[in-house]
């Protein structure tokens, strides 16, 4: 089989969990790694370690203007112009407001591809500036590159319908993680199955604002409500969400692996009321450790949980309110669920199959096939 060089450009980094394209960049370029390519992660350096390399992906750290406009961008850039000497078969970006940069290695010989895990213009925390120039990334993400990837069916019917074009569709994919037992959490009283867990990036279109208005109502039932996640320069609404919070719910911040697996395998719920998401890997980890879930009926949850979880409308707090009522009512609900959700973890895609597709794919792109022969190069 031909050996690849791949860059992957847009993620923070590796060693360190911010959203579903950091995980991306360690699930997959690890698996790429053991079948035999070379995988240069671009990471931005306040926020992956000085370290030469990661699980066998190779770590290059450059700046980014720490600002909420121009980091990701300024970032990309820089990796963009440092990657174009290197000879890189594969070049993978992972945000499509870099989209547009695809196209500068396709027109020095290379194959690019963007991975779209959103429509980002859509998070409320975008002005009007930021909004339209996110909708370009999205136009050009199936203009600029050599082709584009969807995490999600939704997203593909999408582009099918706004832009003509059918992306190709490699979900995220379930991270079966080692169950723990309760040890960090102790520090707040908690013995397991005492405690609800939201997960995700504070910003507003997670909807924990939603949330935190229904649980006021089941405040002093002997559960406590925690929070892991941290700032997508939305400092302003984490303020608001702690302002409304009440005493039994604990701010986490940003938590390591470790401790996302110890509240994954010991919380009574997770739950998820989400405006929009591409492919949530916090809902699908969820899905993977059999927690009971709860969580928004946006068409890209669904296709996470099938019928196994309780849903309900996003923004419908009295609808959220009722299905936590009902499991704080019916504790054997919850452990009827679990069951619903081990089942459904087994019908999710693995890390390893999203590896083989996307090894397919860029095998594809450079016209060679697995076993080294040469094809048509698209």
């Amino acid at each position: 089989m031909r050996k690849l060089n791949i860059a992957f450009i847009g993620a923070r980094g590796v060693i360190g969990t911010y959203s579903g394209i950091e995980t991306y960049y360690e699930e997959v370029g690890s698996r790429l790694v053991e079948r035999g390519h070379r995988v240069v992660a671009y990471c931005r350096n306040y926020f992956t370690p000085d370290v030469p390399s990661h699980r066998g992906v190779s770590v290059r750290r450059l700046p980014a203007l720490r600002s909420k406009h121009l980091e990701t961008l300024s970032h990309s850039i820089l990796a963009t112009l440092d990657c174009l000497p290197r000879g890189f078969d594969i070049v993978q970006y992972h945000a499509i407001g870099s989209a547009p940069l695809a196209l500068i290695p396709r027109l020095l010989g290379g194959r690019t591809v963007v991975s779209v895990r959103g429509l980002d213009w859509q998070r409320p925390k975008w002005g009007f500036v930021a909004r339209n120039a996110l909708k370009l990334g999205e136009w050009a993400a199936v203009r600029c590159p050599t082709t584009a990837i969807v995490v999600s069916a939704s997203l593909q019917r999408h582009y099918e319908t706004a832009h003509g074009k059918r992306p190709h569709f490699i979900p995220n994919a379930v991270v079966s993680g080692p169950r723990r037992d309760i040890d960090f959490l102790t520090q707040y009283g908690l013995k397991g199955d005492d405690f609800i867990v939201f997960a995700a990036r504070i910003s507003p279109e997670k909807g924990l604002h939603d949330l935190l208005e229904a649980w006021r109502p089941l405040a002093g039932r002997g559960k406590k409500l925690l929070v892991a996640g941290g700032s997508s320069y939305t400092g302003g609404y984490i303020e608001q969400v702690k302002a409304q919070a009440g005493d039994d719910v604990i701010f986490l911040g940003k938590v390591d692996r470790r401790t996302m697996d110890e509240l994954y395998s010991n919380c009574f719920a997770y739950i998820l009321p989400s405006y929009m998401e591409g492919l949530s890997v916090g809902l699908l980890e969820a899905v993977s450790y059999g927690c009971c879930v709860l969580t928004s009926d946006i068409r890209e949850n669904l296709e996470v949980v099938g019928d196994a979880a309780l849903t309900f409308a996003a923004g419908d707090v009295e609808a959220m309110g009722r299905q936590l009522q009902r499991l704080f009512d019916e504790p054997e609900l919850a452990a009827a669920q679990r069951a619903k959700v081990r089942r459904q973890a087994e019908r999710q895609s693995d890390w390893d199959d999203v590896a083989e597709r996307t090894e397919a794919l860029y095998l594809e792109l450079v016209g060679a096939s697995r076993d080294g022969t040469a094809g048509a190069a698209p």
